[in-house]
């Protein structure tokens, strides 16, 4: 086993909105974040930046505010995924709404940012998942209230501009709108979409998407379990990404995959004493 106890720890930065703020509870079961340190344990720190009800134009704002200088840090690996809130309807009431062209251009400045850009990090662009109509619709219900805010197909939007993004810029997708919806019996070019009001409901796209559990909010700035339903994450969507992301990093930076990178610190049996 190679050993590395020079220097502080290099860093896994997640930023992203309310799905990557609650990917650190463990309440129901498996919980991504905490997943991922230990794949990476002694060997990078992992940082949750998610920002609940963010959308990118609140991203842009806020990066070079707790991005740290190599001074400061090395962020080793940067996986930034924003959408879900961009992807809301235009007019809808919680006016978090970003225009496609302003989301992609967003997440094009993110990626480019000097904050960034003088990391040198390994970069990840991960696309908004899908949504569950009937999961939405129910949630709005409980909320008292009938508006629709998200759709099965405005949101596939948003995911093919993140894709088209990551292509322009040559930074590696991870499409977890296609991983989740493929699981849920979709094939490209299918015009019928799990999760919409259109087709039936889906249970297996029900299955990775949360059903409002009140232990999902111990630590969330959310009011209602209901503003979870059909949008954030149950474990078994987390499980889904988490090994999806492993593939990610192996494939397009395989020297940041955990086996390539030593651990910190000697074994306890050769540590000076």
């Amino acid at each position: 086993m190679t050993v590395n106890s020079t220097g502080p720890y290099g860093q896994i930065m997640l930023f992203g909105d309310s799905i990557t703020e609650m990917s650190s509870q463990g309440d129901n079961g498996f919980a991504f974040m905490p997943t991922l340190q230990n794949a990476y344990m002694r060997r990078l720190d992992v940082i949750n930046r998610g920002f609940s009800g963010y959308n990118t134009a609140h991203a842009i704002k806020a990066l070079p505010r707790f991005m740290p200088s190599k001074e400061q840090a090395r962020v080793r690996i940067m996986v930034i995924w924003f959408g879900a809130n961009d992807a809301c309807l235009p007019g809808s009431s919680s006016q978090q709404h970003v225009p496609l062209a302003e989301f992609a251009q967003h997440l094009r400045d993110i990626v480019e940012h000097d904050s960034v850009k003088g990391q040198q990090p390994s970069t990840i662009l991960i696309t908004p998942p899908p949504v569950d109509e009937y999961g939405l619709e129910a949630a709005g219900l409980l909320n008292g209230t009938t508006e629709v805010s998200r759709t099965a197909d405005h949101t596939k939007k948003y995911a093919d501009a993140c894709v088209e993004v990551g292509r322009d810029l040559k930074v590696p997708v991870l499409d977890l709108w296609s991983v989740l919806m493929t699981r849920a019996g979709w094939k490209k070019g299918d015009s019928h979409l799990p999760g919409s009001k259109a087709e039936p409901k889906n249970a297996v796209l029900a299955e990775m998407l949360s059903d409002g559990e009140e232990s999902q909010l111990s630590k969330t700035s959310f009011d209602s379990s209901s503003a979870l339903i059909g949008l954030h994450f149950n474990p078994e969507g987390y499980r889904v990404l988490f090994q999806a992301l492993m593939n990610t990093i192996e494939t397009n930076w395989p020297k940041d995959s955990p086996q390539a990178i030593p651990i910190r610190f000697p074994l306890w049996t050769e540590a000076p004493k």
